[in-house]
């Protein structure tokens, strides 16, 4: 394949600098293309930031046509190249690398002179000729880095908000078909990695269900908090450059792009420099992240064996598990979706220090924060997504083995305290531990209830409930 080595000439304040003929974007983008080769992980990838700053350059466009900064033509062609954009159009034009300095300087120049070249061409000129749609005075007019920039990182963490929250409630929904498949099957609880008392597996799902449900709301609540915005404040927060009624032009023209209900923040001094809606967040993110962890790894807990462990329940094999060992089978889905977590849950931590070195007016480490919080959220919904389909619709109850180990436990004893007393229950457990003799054996040799009292208490449906003491015919 032959490279084009046709180019145009561009220049800006350290000079000119060669950039490809065919190229949407320019000579800030191009420098930016050989400075920062970091993650290797370039923001033509991230569709729904891209899309994010087409909304805000959108939006910024609609208003200075209102407020009579650019002309209705150059408008109505940024316009027409942000919906290009928008639609997922020319995103291999934006190949910077999404770990950046300049605090999403580089990034927000790309969106710059991609959509001034899209613009020129739709105004009947060639790309680069800027003195009929700058860049700068004209794509970027009435705004910094430091205004569109978070504007457009909200924007895009608003879209990838909703686009996660469906991999949420399917993986609630699935946990919630196993609680009710299993809500017969009685097991023995643990605390402390020790038999506790009876209750079902379904109720064991039903807590991992209840558990991650929780987090829709926290997640919820936070996402709200993206579509608080700080266009207007151009460099620190003090409008400077643009015209009175922008910001107000501005966030009215978000809505209509958007869909949402946009707000101008209330002190854009304060909220140039913030990044609190992305560390609350990550936070949510890390939460869940938690609970998710907490949920594989009962999961492998349960289904340790097959002979020597728990071994409760089934989960579906996915591949051989030793290169050494002949019928080995690993649990393998949850143990990527523990380093999913332990990623994201690290994850936070650089959103932290992140955030906390953001110095006066504004803070240099957002595209790292932003890069960072992406990163969670697509590593979640693609774990979410894998758990479910490759682990939780395919887990299988060990019915008899459940059973039994209820039957064999001495934490049945527990329910006989409030009958026989702590102390004579103590005395059975004792004995029981010594003898290897089951506790239902114990307590007829001993003559403390009778088989019928001991039938009823012992009952699946009595274990797992409050029982009324007064149904019992006591000696």
């Amino acid at each position: 394949m032959t490279k084009n080595t046709n180019v145009r000439i561009e220049s800006d304040l350290l000079g000119s600098k060669e950039v490809p003929e065919d190229a949407l974007y320019g000579v800030q983008t191009t420098r930016a293309i050989d400075n920062f080769h970091i993650s290797g992980q370039l923001l033509s990838n991230y569709h729904n930031f891209i899309r994010g700053m087409a909304f805000t350059k959108k939006a910024a466009a609609m208003a200075n046509v209102e407020v009579a900064m650019i002309t209705k033509e150059q408008g109505e062609a940024i316009v027409w190249a942000c919906d290009q954009l928008i639609e997922g159009k020319f995103h291999d034009q934006f190949p910077i690398d999404m770990i950046q300095g300049g605090a999403g300087t580089s990034t927000n120049m790309a969106a710059n002179e991609v959509i001034a070249n899209l613009a020129l061409e739709r105004m009947g000129h060639k790309r680069g000729e800027y003195q009929y749609c700058s860049p700068n005075d004209v794509v970027n007019a009435s705004q910094s880095t430091n205004d569109a920039y978070p504007c457009a990182i909200h924007m895009a963490l608003a879209l990838e908000h909703l686009e996660f929250m469906p991999r949420l409630e399917k993986m609630i929904a699935a946990l919630d078909v196993k609680r009710d498949e299993f809500k017969h099957v009685v097991k023995m609880g643990r605390t402390q990695l020790q038999d506790a008392v009876p209750m079902t597996l379904g109720q064991t799902f039903g807590a991992f269900a209840d558990s991650l449900r929780g987090e829709l709301k926290n997640l919820r609540d936070t996402a709200d908090e993206f579509l608080i915005v700080n266009m207007g404040a151009t460099a620190i927060g003090t409008g400077i450059c643009s015209k009175p009624g922008y910001s107000e032009a501005c966030i009215k023209a978000l809505r209509k792009v958007t869909g949402w209900n946009i707000s101008l923040a209330d002190n854009l001094i304060e909220a140039t420099s913030a990044t609190t809606c992305m560390i609350a967040y990550s936070s949510a993110m890390k939460r869940l992240a938690i609970k998710i962890n907490k949920i594989c790894n009962d999961l492998r807990l349960l289904s340790s064996g097959p002979r020597c462990g728990l071994n409760e329940i089934h989960l579906p094999e996915r591949q051989p598990g030793s290169s050494i060992m002949p019928g080995k089978v690993n649990p393998v889905i949850p143990e990527v979706m523990n380093q999913v977590c332990y990623k994201v849950i690290g994850n936070d931590m650089c959103i932290s220090l992140a955030s906390d070195n953001g110095q006066l007016e504004l803070n240099v480490m957002e595209p790292v924060i932003a890069y960072t919080l992406f990163e969670s959220i697509h590593l979640l919904e693609n774990g979410l997504d894998t758990l479910r389909t490759l682990c939780i619709d395919g887990i299988r109850a060990n019915e008899e083995r459940c059973r039994q180990l209820v039957e064999h436990s001495i934490g049945i004893v527990t329910m006989l305290n409030p009958i026989i007393g702590y102390k004579q229950s103590t005395k059975i457990a004792k004995e029981a531990s010594e003898t290897g003799r089951g506790v239902y054996e114990l307590v007829l040799e001993h003559g403390l209830l009778t088989k019928e009292q001991l039938d009823t208490i012992l009952k699946p449906e009595n274990m797992l409930k409050p029982l009324d003491l007064s149904t019992l015919n006591n000696k």
